[in-house]
């Protein structure tokens, strides 16, 4: 069972009147993998769906509500309507009562027992109820402080865990960079190679640079492994001022390898890049706003670093503020992207929007990866300079604008919806505490 169902009726409707309204839809329901419930069986450790059988029903459905809460009391309320016996209307009186009081929840309405979408729907939503587990059970490490000027992106350990869910476990800057000094020789020539063999060319960084990064990249995998991380983030510029090297290579690897890997030591945009990836199975791209064009709503995107997994080619450069070590120059592929930004103090506010990478770009005066993405739906780049919620930006191959938004929706207690509609053109949201 992935789910239960438990249908309700009015009491002016007998048992066989109730099962001739749903046995149509039970076949479908049960194959997605659904189970058909009773009243006492709210404790049930699957998610609970309440199947609003006919009107009159909205007093039954809270009882069951407050009920089931006991045994699962971060669970949004999940509501089936279907097109007759005064289903819908009653689906929205309660998930009105319900948002009232602050209690999260969704309708999916059957148009009929075949509605494949809908059952899409339920499908996905339960795949959301996994996110939301797999992020609570979620390990970040945070290696160093978070960089100094991120002074917007500096959450404590303890939002990010109430907020999104994932535990921040430190790791001191100093010992890992002994780990990088003490690497074994041994453990780095296959990663040379690949590194180097796989590029289209090496310009700026020598031998030795290159098997610095690589250096670094042994000891974080070091890291990963002792403390059992899903993600890490890196105060990645002492690296650069302490040992003359950097960890663009290492990220990148880390990335490639399943582990999300954030630069500069923000929680923010890691959890971001976390977020995208257990929810659309995406490895995701971090980056700077670097130029902005209001009237073409596009806007350049830039870092030092990049996943080689999402890249088309790449050549080693040197690391672009310092020119030291290596920086990875990816180009990106043309087509459907989707940028976010989580923000706010308590990391509870959100910008989303869908567009199009139209060209990847080589100016010597920026960060080393660069692309240009054109906004189409969503979030405008003028949000960016008039509400911005931090500088960096998550870059996620594909459109999947409405996939983020309805996660958000029920996974997060909101004090209002998602401002969003196709004829607006901005995007963000507040939120107050999450689930």
């Amino acid at each position: 069972m992935s789910f239960g169902y438990v249908p309700i009726a009015s009491i002016l409707l007998g048992e066989d009147a109730l099962d001739q309204i749903i046995a149509p839809y039970e076949p479908n329901l049960n194959r997605i993998g659904g189970e058909r419930l009773d009243a006492g069986q709210l404790a049930a450790p699957a998610p609970i769906f309440y199947l609003v059988a006919t009107g009159g029903t909205e007093g039954a459905i809270l009882e069951l509500r407050a009920a089931r809460s006991k045994s699962a009391p971060d669970e949004p309320a999940f509501l089936l309507a279907h097109p007759g016996n005064n289903s819908l209307p009653a689906a929205l009186e309660v998930l009105a009562r319900l948002q009232q009081d602050g209690d999260p929840g969704r309708i999916f309405y059957l148009k009929g027992p075949g509605d494949t979408d809908g059952h899409q729907r339920i499908t996905d939503t339960l795949h959301d109820l996994d996110v939301r587990r797999a992020l609570r059970q979620a390990r970040i490490g945070l290696v160093g402080e978070p960089s100094d000027w991120l002074v917007a992106s500096m959450p404590d350990p303890v939002v990010v865990r109430e907020t999104w869910g994932p535990e921040v476990v430190p790791s001191d800057l100093s010992a890992v960079q002994e780990m990088v000094r003490a690497a074994p020789q041994d453990e780095l020539a296959a990663h040379i190679a690949s590194l180097v063999n796989q590029a289209t060319g090496v310009h700026e960084p020598s031998s030795t640079e290159i098997e610095d990064v690589v250096r670094v990249y042994v000891a974080l995998r070091q890291i990963v492994d002792q403390h059992a991380l899903d993600a890490i983030t890196v105060r990645c510029f002492d690296l650069v001022l302490d040992l003359k090297t950097t960890g663009c290579f290492a990220l990148a690897q880390l990335a490639d390898e399943g582990i999300i890997a954030g630069c500069e030591g923000d929680l923010v945009s890691t959890v971001g890049l976390l977020w995208a990836h257990k929810l659309l199975g995406q490895v995701a791209w971090m980056a700077n706003p670097a130029q902005l064009d209001e009237n073409r709503n596009a806007l350049w995107l830039a870092h030092c670093t990049v996943p080689r997994t999402i890249v088309q080619d790449y050549c080693l450069r040197s690391h672009f503020e310092s020119g030291l070590g290596v920086g990875i120059q990816g180009t990106l592929p043309t087509g459907p992207v989707t940028l976010l930004r989580i923000g706010g103090q308590a990391m509870d506010q959100l910008w989303l929007a869908e567009g199009d990478i139209i060209q990847a770009g080589y100016a010597e005066n920026l960060c080393r990866t660069q692309a240009e993405v054109q906004l189409t739906r969503g979030g405008a780049v003028e949000d960016l300079l008039n509400a911005p919620l931090g500088n960096h930006l998550v870059l996620v191959p594909g459109h999947h604008l409405a996939r983020l938004q309805a996660w958000w929706e029920t996974m997060i207690d909101h004090e209002q919806p998602l401002l969003y509609s196709p004829n607006t053109a901005s995007m963000a949201s507040s939120t107050s505490s999450a689930r």
